[in-house]
């Protein structure tokens, strides 16, 4: 089933209000816009059951004024709360922000930090709200940038019944005399066993190429994650049954990816909810080089075109960047994430993504998705909206799979 919707820019109502559609059981808002571009926002449910959307903001994704912002939905109310700003680096891009509520009711931001268009020079900071969201004290570094390149973040941290907790990140390595485009990243996961106090990784075996592993827990206590692709093929899937302490080896599912982000959550009936672009390079006529060739060197956007000319070493698989980022899917699985085959559209459209630039309207994807469950059955999915605003689908439980 297709919800299919294609607004211009000027056609957003970014005010915040949830409104029922002509689709039974669902309701749509778009989140009150802060800055020109809004992008790549991750849900939580709070302590006191709000539920809380994070994002970046600023001009272009890149450039300095980029910092991370909030908004929350109280329980019972239709009304997204006015953006605060959570971060204010001005000599750093800040991106990718997510939260991890803890059983004290405790509440982590976290989110990368970068130079310019740089992804191989990020770092993960953290700030801790020590109330559910309402304060939240100093920003303070919890994984540096490394010799080898930037550690990235883009899911949630999961706790484990033992008490465990898993971060997973992505490497963006540096590659000597080149600037960086995404084709040597690799995926790990980061382990505490004492509530966060202290990190080892597990390095996730060849998963060169995929990135943003989403770590899902199995009700049979097995742990399934899910990855994007650099080679803009498909969703990649690994498993591990030792609480994460080893992984197996990345393989490609029937889903496609273009990419961009995926996010995936266990539901409480033991299937998987997956939102995700049903699209990959196939689907391209044309390609960029980078997600950041219309940044310069100084960090500025200089809205030049982008590039349609793959990028190749000769010795290596290449990124490809610029697949359409569209519609935006949602699919259930039954079997652990090995088949889909419940699938509808909740927005599409070409999905038009070949410049990074908002302020000219002309990029129309949707991207990015994040995705939670409420304690009623209810689905709560965000994501990007033509990089304009982020919008906000509401399905009740007996229409998660349409009517």
């Amino acid at each position: 089933m297709s919800n299919t919707s294609f607004l211009t820019p000027g056609d957003l109502l970014a005010d915040g209000a949830v409104r029922e559609t002509a689709e039974p059981g669902r309701s749509d808002a778009f989140l009150p816009a802060p800055q020109v571009q809004n992008h790549a926002a991750n849900l939580a449910i709070l302590p006191d059951g709000a539920l809380a959307c994070v994002w970046f903001a600023g001009t272009q994704e890149g450039v300095p004024d980029i910092s991370v912002w909030f908004s929350r939905l109280e329980a019972g109310e239709q009304q997204w709360s006015t953006p605060v700003q959570l971060s204010d680096d001005p000599t750093r891009s800040e991106q990718n922000p997510v939260l991890f509520v803890r059983d004290s009711g405790e509440v982590w931001l976290l989110w990368t930090s970068q130079h310019a268009g740089n992804q191989d020079t990020a770092r993960v900071l953290r700030r801790i709200s020590p109330d559910g969201g309402l304060t939240w004290g100093e920003a303070h570094v919890l994984l540096p940038e490394t010799d080898a390149g930037g550690v990235f973040v883009r899911q949630p941290v999961i706790r484990l019944g033992s008490g465990r907790l898993l971060l997973p990140v992505f490497h963006c390595v540096k590659i000597d005399g080149r600037k960086w485009v995404g084709d040597r990243d690799y995926s790990g996961a980061m382990i505490s066993d004492d509530d966060g106090t202290t990190w080892r990784e597990v390095v996730v075996p060849n998963s060169v190429g995929c990135v943003h592993m989403n770590i899902v827990v199995q009700q049979d206590g097995s742990l399934i994650a899910l990855y994007r692709s650099r080679w803009a093929d498909h969703i990649y899937r690994s498993v591990s049954t030792d609480d994460g302490d080893s992984w197996s080896a990345p393989v490609p599912t029937e889903l496609p990816n273009n990419n961009s982000s995926v996010q995936v959550v266990a539901r409480a009936d033991g299937t998987l909810a997956v939102v995700y672009n049903q699209s990959s390079a196939l689907d391209a006529t044309a390609r960029r080089v980078s997600l950041y060739d219309e940044i310069d060197d100084d960090g500025l956007a200089d809205g030049t075109d982008a590039a349609e000319s793959p990028l190749d070493d000769g010795d290596a698989r290449a990124a490809f960047w610029g697949a359409p980022r569209a519609p935006m899917t949602l699919a259930i699985s039954s079997d652990g994430g090995l088949t889909w085959p419940v699938r509808r559209d909740l927005d599409a459209g070409d999905g038009y993504c070949l410049t990074n630039n908002s302020r000219d309207g002309s990029n129309r994807e949707f991207s990015y998705p994040s995705i939670v469950e409420g304690s009623d059955g209810r689905l709560h999915i965000a994501y990007t909206y033509f990089r304009q605003a982020i919008k906000y689908v509401q399905l009740d439980s007996d229409r998660v799979v349409g009517a």
